[in-house]
């Protein structure tokens, strides 16, 4: 069943009487075009959708799902032919479970949904409040000035991407989970940094340490793989993604401290940025030139460049656009902590950077 309906009371109501009837949902983005809607429900096959007006329509050449499945959640590439994650209620409820019992939610806990639905971040958040009996409050999209307004009413947890997380006031929160883009080394105290995506069933790593029950590898070439009660069962088309034992290769790359065990994620493996035959991942020299005040935004990509195959470059968008920060400081900024073949050689002026709707940099439009 395709839900294509805006975040709130509706939609949960559409959630509820759609799995209460055994079949699972597909969330639409209401704000979708036209072409891309009709290429998704023609990828996902959804049996029937629910729109604006709440009726149900059936559909053409459907496919019903499997006994047990909850959700398809489609993937959030904007390239190609669409993919749709298939979650278990069984997935759902152990990842549900497994953050509460991280967060110590309680009785008087009530979630705040002001994330895209049709993420699984945002999704997860009805999930969590659902299947943990908790309270729940559901607005159609991130408003910063209702998002605090909601905070005053009650809500004490919330999940978030760091850019929005800038736009409120943290300290109203209880709890906010941090995730879908890079997390600032600065981030409240009150947050927790969360690694994880849909194939996973939303973050099942908080502060660098795998959720009970979550397994975590980093294999010799540093890639990430995660295994677990949480994991997907199948995509829409029927394939797994997951080796015979169960672990699913993430495309990102890092590496655990041996000491404490964290995970650190040093980005997609296919974002390396390979320079005078030297490794570069954007983000650490990201989060090392976020520091600078001139800086609002900034996403660092290899250039081609004849002589070293890549060229580290940085593309600013400036806090003040007559006051740009200058190459050589930039430079300075990165050369004191990390190796200075990671200092970028370029700087590129932008008035903005291109991201995802959680917030994530496009860096295939940079």
């Amino acid at each position: 069943m395709a839900l294509d309906l805006e975040g709130g009371p509706a939609f949960v109501d559409a959630l509820r009487r759609t799995w209460d009837a055994g079949d699972a949902v597909l969330p639409l983005d209401p704000r979708l075009p036209a072409a891309w809607r009709t290429t998704l429900i023609e990828a996902m096959r959804p049996t029937a959708i629910v729109d604006a007006d709440g009726e149900r329509r059936s559909l053409d050449d459907g496919l019903a799902t499997e006994p047990g499945d909850a959700v398809v959640m489609p993937t959030s590439g904007t390239t190609g032919r669409p993919k749709g994650v298939v979650l278990t209620h069984d997935a759902l409820r152990f990842a549900a479970y497994a953050s509460t019992t991280y967060l110590g939610v309680d009785a008087d806990c009530t979630w705040l949904a002001c994330l895209p639905l049709h993420h699984i971040g945002g999704f997860s958040v009805l999930t969590r409040a659902i299947l943990c009996d908790t309270g729940l409050v559901v607005h159609p999209r991130f408003d910063a000035a209702d998002v605090e307004l909601a905070a005053l009413a009650g809500a004490t947890h919330v999940s978030l991407v760091p850019t929005t997380m800038r736009r409120i006031d943290t300290t109203l929160f209880r709890r906010i989970l941090l995730g879908g883009s890079a997390i600032p080394a600065d981030r409240p105290a009150n947050t927790v940094a969360t690694y994880g995506m849909t194939e996973s069933g939303a973050g099942v790593v908080y502060d660098g340490l795998p959720l009970n029950g979550v397994g975590l590898r980093v294999d010799h070439d540093g890639g990430i793989a995660l295994s677990g009660p949480s994991m997907l069962r199948c995509y829409r088309d029927s394939t797994d993604p997951r080796d015979p034992d169960g672990w699913y290769r993430t495309g990102d790359v890092g590496s655990v401290d041996p000491a404490t065990g964290l995970l650190t994620v040093d980005g997609r493996a296919d974002d390396m940025i390979i320079s005078g035959g030297e490794n570069v991942w954007p983000g650490p020299v990201e989060r090392l030139l976020e520091h600078d005040p001139r800086i609002a935004e900034v996403a660092v990509v290899g250039r081609p460049d004849p002589e070293w195959g890549q060229v580290v470059t940085a593309i600013v968008v400036p806090t003040d656009p007559s006051d740009p920060p200058a190459l050589d400081d930039l430079r300075e900024l990165v050369k004191a902590e990390l190796p200075v073949w990671c200092a970028p050689r370029a700087v590129e002026l932008a008035t903005r950077l291109p991201r995802t709707a959680l917030g994530k940099v496009r860096r295939a439009e940079l």
